[in-house]
């Protein structure tokens, strides 16, 4: 619900939504998400080998406790993110997240024990949920409606393209080098231009929001999506309790993104912490490993230039359906495979059909959500979808300790493709098909 202290500006200063109109901007927040994909791609080939080998610890679940840290505290930095960003704007909270990562890579390559990498990750979860959620909710504010997908689908392949360079730049380092502290010197850097980028050069977004509530509030009540989305003035101003609930469980299609978004990062968790050590237990080198921890993130990164804008011609529903049953698939095959060349097989169609389910995701929670509480709803989704970081890296790590690795493979695969199912089963398609802006 957004405050009457928040920062304002009205239709009249000549606000213009659309790609093309805000191009300048919106590529600026594509590079500063590029900064946020780095920082935690720097971590995804490298941190579970050095919980093994330079601290010690024999036990997966022990291991994989930095991305449970990470998961439950990014999860709640996007709600948080989400909120704020509706009450007094997008711009200060960027930038705060840019404050809190910049120790990251330093904590790291002086941890003494592991707990300063589990303290680590605490701050880098922090740094994700705000500087990501605010990249994203700033990209939906410039873009209206007509371009969501191919907004999202921008974003994400920034970031994750980032993620995956970062990942393989890490293995290369630690390949050439050690485990610390070469791999994580560029963290630094990172962290220091995308707080530069958001200090000097970004600019505050709200105004584009309350430009695209107007412009619906002219449409006179009509129904925007086939999830229902009204513009009476109850609807535009839930207290959060609501909005909380209609994204968490009432709404059947909000469900079923937030399902979704849940379990892809269940079974991200799993790729971050589990397949690292999977592919060390079947003799690949520390190199190949970083290869395939960025192969993953760079189809998906990549692919999303296309499905993003994709789905703005096909709809959601089709495309997430999709996505989370062909990655079901690609987990499922990965211990019924061996060696480097059928992995990065598997690993090939896990990016694609992730790839089908981000951008997509994101797009439809915009569809769906009104103007002026959608940031709070972008907040809520992001908290359950990260919140799958915090249950896969907990059950991937119970079941590789109990039934060993593939077991524990095989179990995410399973549940990966029920949610494609489910999906299926509830949601709406919410392609807008009133485009009241044009882009």
């Amino acid at each position: 619900m957004p405050s009457p202290n928040a920062p304002s500006l009205p239709p009249s200063t000549g606000v213009r939504l659309g790609l093309r109109a805000n191009w300048q901007q919106f590529i600026l927040l594509v590079i500063v998400n590029a900064f946020v994909g780095g920082m935690v791609g720097l971590e995804r080939s490298i941190v579970p080998l050095l919980g093994q080998r330079a601290f010690g610890l024999a036990s997966t679940t022990a291991v994989l406790s930095f991305i449970m840290s990470f998961g439950m505290v990014k999860a709640l930095a996007n709600l948080f993110a989400g909120g704020l960003s509706d009450r007094v704007g997008r711009k200060g909270v960027l930038v705060i997240g840019w404050l809190v990562g910049l120790p990251v890579p330093l904590l790291i390559i002086f941890a003494t024990s592991w707990g300063w990498v589990v303290f680590a990750n605490v701050l880098l979860g922090i740094n994700q949920g705000l500087c990501w959620s605010t990249t994203v909710i700033m990209k939906i504010d410039l873009v209206g409606p007509a371009r969501r997908g191919l907004a999202m689908g921008l974003n994400e392949a920034a970031g994750y393209g980032a993620v995956s360079l970062a990942a393989i730049a890490a293995g290369y380092l630690a390949a050439t080098y050690a485990l610390r502290p070469q791999p994580f010197l560029p963290g630094i850097g990172f962290a220091l231009a995308g707080l530069l980028l958001s200090l000097v050069l970004v600019r505050e977004s709200h105004g584009h929001a309350r430009h695209e509530a107007t412009l619906l509030a002219q449409t006179t009540g009509q129904t925007e999506t086939g999830a229902q989305r009204t513009t009476d003035s109850s609807a535009d101003h839930p207290s959060f309790k609501d909005i909380f609930l209609l994204t968490s469980w009432k709404n059947r299609t909000l469900f079923g993104v937030s399902q979704a978004g849940l379990v892809n990062n269940l079974n991200d968790g799993l790729a971050w912490g589990l397949f690292p050590l999977f592919f060390a237990a079947g003799g690949l080198s520390i190199a190949q490993i970083g290869l395939l921890a960025g192969i993953y993130p760079g189809v998906w990164g990549t692919a999303q230039l296309v499905t993003g804008a994709l789905s703005d011609r096909l709809g959601r529903k089709g495309m997430i359906v999709g996505g989370m049953l062909l990655q079901g698939i690609a987990i499922g095959l990965l211990p019924l495979m061996h060696g480097f060349a059928w992995w990065v097989v598997a690993m090939v169609l896990l990016g694609l059909g992730t790839a089908l389910v981000y951008p997509t995701l994101l797009a439809a929670i915009s569809d769906v959500a009104h103007p002026q509480w959608r940031a709070s709803a972008v907040g809520v989704y992001r908290l359950w979808r990260d919140s799958g970081y915090v249950i896969g890296a907990l059950l991937a790590g119970i079941l590789a300790d109990l039934l060993g690795v593939t077991w524990a493979i095989g179990v995410i695969g399973a549940l990966t493709f029920l949610s494609g199912v489910l999906a299926q089963a509830v949601m709406s398609e919410t392609l807008p098909r009133l485009q009241y802006i044009q882009s």
